[in-house]
């Protein structure tokens, strides 16, 4: 069942245990009693909690929601969700909910913070019962509930589950009441996280030390659902990876503290099992004590995230290529459960910023992504400083610490809400962030040691840069010339923003123009970027800093320098999201090509030729001789470099939207071709119908073939054609 829309008033109180139970999961229960089922109109059971929940009405499971009621800022902004159960009732009830600790209340963050917004679970709850007489019934979270251990003895998102099927809950005793304020509560905004797919073990396999091994073939989000008869009491663990070392052994060194442990305690009988509030991020699992012969038919892997709709698909004629942009969809799926994470495996799996915001384009391309973000950037808004700075995660909760406020990092402030209103048509977004946009430039402007530089603060820089000095993780690229960059780019994506929303931008415009001079005088006194780096470049003719008479030169210089390092990258996170932009937009779409198709490290297709199937961290994740880049920073699911999914589908199928006219109401077709590939072909499904765009080679000649959608029109634009068409199919041959 899906939560329904509502009003988030609510009479019932916030209940809690009266006992301390320790780490394990309380469950909470009450009993009622209707005159009968058919005498029932309607049932809703409005519900949320401090931590994670799970409720149960008569034996049904209400929803399926997984890690309900969501990750937010819980202190401001806390989510309720509604469900109709009239099908569940009769005339005895037990309407039973079990708590986790999840993100409100367990560890997170490396450090291993914990109770970071609440250090009591708690539930509030109404059951409002229709009946067909004309009267209402309404069953309240209050002192007449009790609480009891359940059988889930540990529960942690990082580190797994113990869960003891022996265990039925007793000793019920009265709860207590709890007392939490009610005003932060919600209705639902995000996307509901669901089980949304299921994989077979490939593999069965015996490592060189004797672990038995299954693997999935796929690196994934979610948790493993298993079969398993065992004496009563005994104990079989489930331990989760991403990758085999070079020996072929279970490798967990990249998860930090993260266990990723599943302990079960078997009751005698067969028994299927689930994780309840937990995740793993995980190829492969390690069995531990298993009681019996390892059948695969009795292991699945749940892959759950948000249930967006899928909207973008790509092919091409290049096997490789076209393995990549499944990595790339597969990340997506891995790190958007619920917020948009750098990573679902280790000791962090936190809202990153920087990664959201160079990830967001590529994000929309793939999926309807309105609501999940929307949500999201309420929380920015809400976790915002009162300077304007913004936490380097969202939801904060690193609480004022680890990296707050740096360039392109905070600028998903703006950078987010701009790409929703292009994607989507979304108008609102821009009203509800409009003020924090703002924010976030005044903070910006008040930063520098003058008004139009900012060259002071904390800063990631060009995170993981190949061209970083040893032993360092930032880009060589000057941090100021970043964060300038970055600071005349907002500027002018709030402009754009304010004339959307009719408001008078003429302040801005002018800061604008200053901090781009600024930028010109500091960074590129003399035509080239100060920095001799790829990145310093790609933020220059990206982000249309540069003086038009010096734009070819610094062109003429990005692709000397990707030459000389032998048609390779060296740009970080900040660099690569926009590296073949600057270049097919400057005249040199072969050189992007070069870049994307290139197979040696470091490379998009390093990757893809050493057998991943998600995005890496690191270009060099994991190396040919089967060594790690490293064990503290190396995830094998983060889809920062995914960004260039944007690229394949505005450049090589060329599907653009009209920032005049968002949400594809009118849009380009502009398809880059390569002679090194045969075809491509590209949907997007828009608010007013699937955009296709597809060009092939055909007896010497280049066929494209687009479909637009009725209501709509595009732009052609192909060598020297360029005509506005309407909806229907158009096929041009060129050549």
């Amino acid at each position: 069942m899906t939560p329904l829309s509502h009003s988030s008033c609510m009479i019932a109180n916030w209940i809690t245990p009266s006992s301390d139970y320790g780490e394990v999961c309380p469950v909470f229960r009450k009993t009622f009693s209707l005159p009968s089922q058919e005498e029932v109109m309607k049932a809703t059971l409005k519900i949320t909690s401090l931590g994670l929940y799970e409720a149960y009405l008569n034996g049904n499971r209400v929803g399926d929601f997984i890690f309900a009621p969501g990750w937010t800022s819980y202190d401001t902004r806390l989510q309720m969700q509604e469900y109709d159960v009239t099908s569940f009732l009769k005339g005895e009830n037990e309407l039973q909910v079990t708590l986790g600790k999840g993100w409100c209340a367990g560890n997170l963050v490396w450090e291993g913070h914990q109770n970071i917004w609440t250090d009591r679970l708690a539930l509030i709850a109404e059951l409002q019962i229709a009946l067909k007489d004309g009267t209402f019934l309404s069953i309240i979270t209050d002192r007449d509930w009790e609480s009891a251990k359940s059988p889930i003895q540990y529960s942690e998102l990082y580190h797994g589950e113990t869960y003891d099927s022996n265990v039925v809950p007793s000793d019920w005793s009265p709860v207590s009441l709890y007392p939490r304020d009610k005003s932060c509560i919600i209705p639902q905004e995000g996307e509901i996280v669901r089980e949304m797919q299921r994989l077979k073990p490939v593999a069965l396999l015996k490592t060189p030390r004797g672990e038995t091994v299954l693997d999935f073939g796929q690196n994934m989000t979610g948790y493993v659902e298993f079969s398993v008869h065992g004496p009563k009491g005994h104990q079989v663990t489930v331990r989760h990876a991403e990758v085999l070392d070079k020996d072929g052994n279970f490798y967990t060194d990249n998860l930090r503290k993260a266990k990723q442990k599943i302990t079960f305690i078997c009751n005698g009988k067969r028994q299927t099992y689930k994780p309840h509030f937990s995740f793993q991020g995980f190829r492969y699992i390690c069995l531990g004590h298993w009681p019996e012969q390892v059948d695969l038919n009795r292991f699945s892997a749940v892959v759950v995230h948000s249930d967006m709709r899928r909207t973008g698909r790509f092919e091409c004629s290049s096997p490789l290529l076209n393995k990549l942009y499944s990595n790339i969809v597969w990340g997506q799926r891995g790190n958007f459960l619920d917020v948009p994470t750098d990573c679902p495996q280790r000791d962090e799996r936190l809202g990153w910023t920087g990664d959201a915001e160079v990830f967001v384009r590529a994000a929309s391309y793939n999926y309807d992504v309105n609501r999940f973000f929307t949500k999201w950037l309420h929380d920015l808004k809400t976790d915002q400083f009162e300077d304007g700075g913004v936490p380097a995660v969202i939801p904060d909760a690193m609480k004022d610490g680890g990296g707050a406020s740096s360039s392109a990092w905070g600028d998903a402030a703006v950078i987010c809400p701009w790409q929703l209103y292009l994607s989507y048509g979304n108008t609102q977004i821009l009203k509800d962030q409009f003020d924090s946009m703002k924010k976030w430039i005044a903070y910006i402007r008040a930063q520098g040691e003058d008004e139009y530089l900012w060259n002071t603060g904390h800063h990631f820089g060009d995170w993981l840069g190949m061209d970083a000095n040893p032993g360092d993780y930032v880009g060589s690229t000057d941090k100021g010339l970043i964060a300038t960059a970055y600071y005349a780019y907002s500027t002018s994506l709030l402009i754009k923003a304010g004339k959307v929303l009719g408001v008078d931008m003429s302040e801005y415009e002018v800061l604008y123009q200053n901090v781009v001079k600024a930028f010109q005088k500091t960074y590129l006194p003399e035509g080239l970027p100060t920095s001799n780096t790829q990145t310093a470049h790609v933020l220059a003719l990206y982000f249309q800093l540069c003086r038009e008479e010096d734009r070819e030169r610094i062109v003429q210089n990005l692709v000397k320098l990707i030459h000389e390092n032998g048609d390779r990258l060296t740009t970080g996170f900040v660099g690569t999201p926009y590296l073949l932009h600057a270049l097919s937009q400057n005249g040199y779409a072969e050189v992007a090509y070069t870049l994307l198709l290139q197979e040696e490290f470091p490379s998009w297709l390093f990757s893809v030729k050493m057998g991943a199937t998600t995005v890496w961290e690191h270009w060099d994740s994991l190396r040919p001789d089967g060594s790690m880049w490293s064990t503290d920073m190396n995830s094998f699911n983060h889809y920062a470099y995914g960004a260039v999914a944007d690229w394949m589908y505005g450049v090589m199928a060329g599907i653009q939207p009209d920032e005049t006219h968002p949400g594809y109401e009118h849009f380009f077709l502009c398809p880059v071709e390569d002679k090194r590939l045969r075809f491509v072909n590209a949907s997007l499904e828009t608010r007013w119908g699937t955009i296709s765009s597809a060009w092939r080679r055909e007896n010497g000649k280049t066929v494209y073939e687009f479909v637009v959608p009725d209501g709509c029109t595009a732009t052609v634009k192909i060598g020297d054609i360029c005509e506005t068409v309407r909806g229907g199919r158009h096929l041009y041959r060129i050549g």
